[in-house]
């Protein structure tokens, strides 16, 4: 038996667990030939439905709309996504596979052999949402950084080292450098989905299954289908299927800066008079709009865009319901509306500075992404300099 291979007696049922690396033809072979031998009942893969259907449809940029993107709210979402999976595609390069590639190998020998497949893993939006939710401010700007450093990543990696990474004690550093930097990351990333997977493998259907997994998840899928086995646990996964909500305390933030701005400001024009008042509203708008722009200009969106980044950031940093970044990327996605071929080439764009600027999507994204920067630093520094000044007037 391979040593990426798990064999589990567990109340009469014989549970398989194959651990692979995405892009490796090793596993590809391994997956294929193991599914064949075994002639199991249900073969349960590391996917979730969305995923499934994209490795299977070549095609599924092709039919991206942008703007129903953002109106979903997962802008960032997309761009995480598509950064990730750029990552591991450049990794299977010199390998000559493409990430996920075992993953359908898996599909398409059960379907030879009419054997059902099903897929355990948990939702990647639900798993990005909650890895976001979760992080601290400073938590997400190590995530945000980590993200752009591995989109414009020149490492090469040898094949050798691709197949290593099945290797318990290869694995075992990396779960470990990766706790130490980022735990929370560990406990969403994988923690979590250790758990969620064991329990949709535990409730396929059938006495004997394979499951094809990623080589880090087998101890602690091994680890959690030996506690359901004992019945220490149960199958539900609810609790660690949902996102969390916001706490009482940025629900009540939402409100409350906005609240004490205008407040700040009306403050000026009843204890300062008309002019103070007008100081501080022209302190207010230039603090919100110029940031907004400045960060609209270096994404290189459309001036129009850019004018309305300058115009509308200073009253959608007063608005709980909608951001200046949606404003931005919809009018961004209209003026320079995408075309197929930026939908087509979308995974290989996101590995370069210039073809990433060169994709509307992306630049779409961009602009979503840095308009918001831009305005969330100008709330901060221009609330400040609002109460310095209010502070100044009361002095007088």
């Amino acid at each position: 038996m391979s040593q990426t291979q798990k064999v589990l007696e567990l109340n009469g049922r014989k549970i398989t667990l194959i651990g692979t690396a995405h892009v490796s033809k090793e596993s590809i072979e391994e997956v294929t030939q193991t599914i064949k031998t075994l002639s199991p009942d249900c073969v349960a893969i590391e996917l979730d439905e969305k995923r499934a259907d994209s490795i299977q449809n070549a095609e599924r940029y092709s039919q991206l709309d942008i703007i129903k993107v953002l109106k979903r709210h997962e802008g960032f979402l997309l761009l995480a996504n598509l950064i990730l999976s750029s990552f591991q595609r450049r990794m299977g390069l010199n390998v000559g596979v493409k990430p996920g590639d075992e993953m359908l190998a898996a599909i398409n020998t059960a379907n030879q052999m009419n054997i059902s497949s099903v897929m355990v893993d948990r939702p990647i939006q639900i798993t990005l949402k909650r890895a976001w939710a979760k992080n601290s401010f400073w938590g997400k700007c190590k995530l945000f950084a980590l993200l752009i450093s591995s989109a414009f990543s020149k490492e090469e990696v040898d094949p050798a080292e691709i197949e290593n990474l099945k290797n318990s004690s290869e694995m075992d550093s990396m779960m470990e450098e990766l706790a130490k930097e980022m735990p929370v990351i560990k406990k969403v990333l994988i923690d979590e989905r250790d758990e969620y997977l064991a329990s949709k493998i535990w409730d396929a259907k059938g006495e004997n299954i394979v499951a094809v997994l990623g080589a880090g998840h087998l101890p602690g899928v091994e680890k959690h289908l030996q506690k359901l086995a004992a019945g220490e646990k149960t199958s539900d996964v609810d609790d660690i299927s949902a996102i969390p909500p916001k706490s009482v305390l940025s629900k009540i933030a939402a409100w409350i800066i906005p609240a004490l701005i205008i407040g700040l400001i009306g403050a000026g024009f009843v204890y300062g008079g008309r002019k103070a008042g007008a100081q501080l509203l022209t302190t207010w708008f230039l603090w919100n709009a110029i940031p907004a722009a400045l960060l609209s200009i270096i994404a290189l969106a459309h001036p129009i865009t850019i004018l309305v980044a300058f115009v509308a950031a200073p009253f959608t940093s007063l608005c709980p319901f909608i951001g200046i970044g949606f404003c931005t990327a919809i009018v961004q996605a209209l003026v320079c509306k995408p075309k197929v071929s930026d939908m087509e080439s979308l995974q290989d764009d996101v590995g370069s500075v210039k073809t990433f600027y060169k994709n509307r999507i992306l630049r779409v994204l961009l602009v979503f992404i840095l308009s918001t920067l831009g305005s969330a630093l100008g709330t901060f520094a221009g609330g400040s300099n609002v109460i310095a000044k209010l502070l100044s007037i009361f002095k007088k």
